[in-house]
């Protein structure tokens, strides 16, 4: 490694960053990629000369990663000669350092959003190792470094943990950052330790679920976060509400790794039947059909996970709240971090992307997000040649532009250059990913996906469809009851996957009040036969339910493109269409 004031390799590209940098035209060469991080790099505001506050992220108290990295971490530091090394967690927030490069006393956030461009991010984003040289960084601080980062995955689920880093003076030629298999190498030694690691808490986990299962006809959930263990007597009390809430209590328990106080605590006794902990209720939705007692399971001082003892209950279904707006209706996890993050996008008068799959709401969450406005309304689903005067957004008039995707080549090329010179114009775009799109609306994809908001399908949130079913139902006439619906019925709505998502769902429920001609709760025989039917009786294990949920997170993220989703997941094609047809009649 040599390390250069200014590399002859770079000086074109260094030159090209000067000259973004003072709003003078770029030379057509610019790595695309590098260009579009630039942008997000201002449109986020970030200063490239690190002037004003730094900001310094709340770092997690008890961090499994960094538990199981640092070990690995300590003995692969003295390898590192006069480089740096870092682990950040998967919200790029660095856990630990060793070593020294320009900023990186300041630096202790490392998204795209704070610092620019860098490796970390890139590692982060394509799920794959990453290095970024001197220029290409934003900031000043970093002209002259050259970093490689490696991203870590989940042993169990793949999903990315963090990133492992190593950052040194800049380096000569195009070949390979010096650090890239020492990178590489310490990442595989994390991701072993936490592999090691998760297959000793299934273990206990196991263990635990083992003890509690001891009756044929005991109704047991016992679940870490990552895996799910159901008893044969909980598959028609776990619904997903009821697991939503089991998580929750999960959740809870892992972060304080404490016993819930005294006052809230109660032995669960049935004569020779005995948890190995004390165990204590835990709050279920009203409308649940079952009670849930609760222990905590440890090892080693550490709570992994909960064995939870339900129990059916008789239960009513509550009646309709008055309606909310159709874009809000949802409890959900996944959902109220969509819309939240819609939300708090929209308070700022710039582009926002909201993708998704047909039907799930896009449109509506985006009226919502404009309601008190008179947009401009334009469908490339009806017209794909628009024709929209995209001159009239300069004063601040928004436009909701609709099936993006359906778009024709000359209004695309129009609205990159309007972006262009109006990065912050008033702009809602709807898209539905679909086939690969070209360069072109690539391009755009990549100048709004600094402010986009991807909304889950209804198959993800299936505990929303209760509280979406009132809302899409018509109103009844005057004195006439409004629609409700038998408990058999609900689980069969929920568990159905809604390739049509809400779309589908309002059409079922706008078709059974239109036409239905009896009284009282609509029951599982009036639903129509896919619905009413439910998907095959077969259960996933707790393996086949991870590998499901990676391969459908893997096709959302590129856009239902199975080649590209095969290499992320580093499965052939044909294995990738193999395991989609067997998951295709599992609930």
């Amino acid at each position: 490694m040599t390390t250069l004031d200014h590399s002859p390799a770079l000086t074109p590209l260094r030159q090209a960053r000067e000259r973004f940098l003072t709003g003078r035209p770029l030379p057509d060469d610019v790595p695309d990629e590098v260009l579009a991080a630039w942008r997000r790099a201002r449109f986020y505001g970030v200063r490239h000369d690190l002037d004003g506050p730094v900001h310094e992220p709340e770092l997690p108290a008890d961090s499994a990663l960094l538990e199981a990295a640092r070990p690995v971490l300590d003995r692969i530091a003295p390898a590192l000669g006069h480089s740096a090394l870092l682990l950040t967690d998967e919200r790029l927030r660095v856990l630990w350092t060793t070593g020294e490069v320009p900023g990186d006393d300041r630096c202790r956030d490392l998204s795209e959003r704070e610092v620019g461009h860098n490796s970390a991010a890139l590692a982060l984003r394509t799920r794959r190792r990453a290095e970024v040289h001197g220029p290409e960084h934003f900031l000043d601080v970093w002209q002259d470094v050259s970093a490689v980062s490696v991203p870590l995955l989940a042993p169990d689920s793949g999903q990315v943990l963090g990133t492992v880093t190593v950052a040194s003076a800049l380096c000569a030629g195009c070949g390979p950052h010096p650090g890239a298999a020492l990178a590489e190498a310490a990442a595989c030694a994390v991701e072993a330790e936490l592999l090691a690691r998760s297959r000793t808490a299934e273990r206990v986990l196991l263990d635990a679920y083992t003890r509690a299962a001891h009756g044929p006809d005991r109704a047991i959930v016992a679940l870490d976060g990552r895996n799910r263990l159901i008893s044969e007597g909980a598959v028609r009390l776990a619904t997903p509400q009821v697991l939503t809430a089991l998580e929750r209590a999960c959740a809870s328990e892992r972060g304080s790794g404490a016993r819930p106080s005294q006052d809230s605590r109660k032995s669960q006794v049935t004569g020779p039947r005995q948890l190995p902990e004390q165990s204590y209720a835990v709050t279920l939705p009203a409308d649940a059909g079952c009670t849930a007692e609760i222990t905590p399971v440890r090892h080693d001082g550490r709570v992994l996970g909960i064995v939870a003892v339900l129990e059916a209950r008789v239960a009513e279904v509550p009646r309709p709240a008055p309606r909310p707006a159709l874009a809000l209706a949802g409890g959900s996890v996944p959902w109220r971090h969509a819309v939240a993050r819609a939300v708090e996008l929209a308070r700022v008068h710039e582009p926002l992307l909201l993708t998704g799959e047909r039907g799930s709401g896009k449109t509506a969450l985006a009226r919502e997000l404009l309601r008190g406005t008179v947009p401009l309304v334009a469908d490339a689903a009806e017209s794909p040649e628009l024709g929209v005067k995209y001159s009239e957004l300069a004063d601040g008039r928004p436009l909701l532009l609709r099936h993006a995707e359906r778009l024709a080549q000359p209004d695309v090329a129009a609205l990159n250059s309007l972006l262009d010179e109006h990065p912050d114009v008033y702009l809602l775009v709807t898209y539905t990913p679909g086939t690969p799109p070209g360069p072109c609306f690539q391009r755009l994809l990549d100048t709004l996906a600094a402010r986009s908001v991807t909304l889950p399908a209804l198959r993800e949130r299936p505990e929303d469809v209760r509280e979406l079913l009132p809302v899409l139902a018509p109103r009844p006439a005057p004195g006439q009851p409004p629609l409700t619906w038998t408990l058999d019925a609900l689980r069969a709505l929920e568990e159905h996957p809604w390739p049509g998502n809400v779309t589908e769902l309002a059409h079922v429920v706008r078709t059974l009040a239109e036409h239905r001609r009896v009284t009282g709760p609509v029951r599982r025989a009036e639903l129509p036969d896919p619905v009413r039917e439910g998907p095959a009786a077969r259960r996933l294990s707790p393996m086949e339910h991870a590998e499901r949920t990676a391969i459908l997170a893997a096709l959302r993220r590129h856009g239902g493109n199975k080649a590209r989703a095969a290499v992320s997941l580093g499965i052939g094609r044909a294995t990738l269409y193999r395991k989609l047809r067997g998951y295709r009649d599992v609930p």
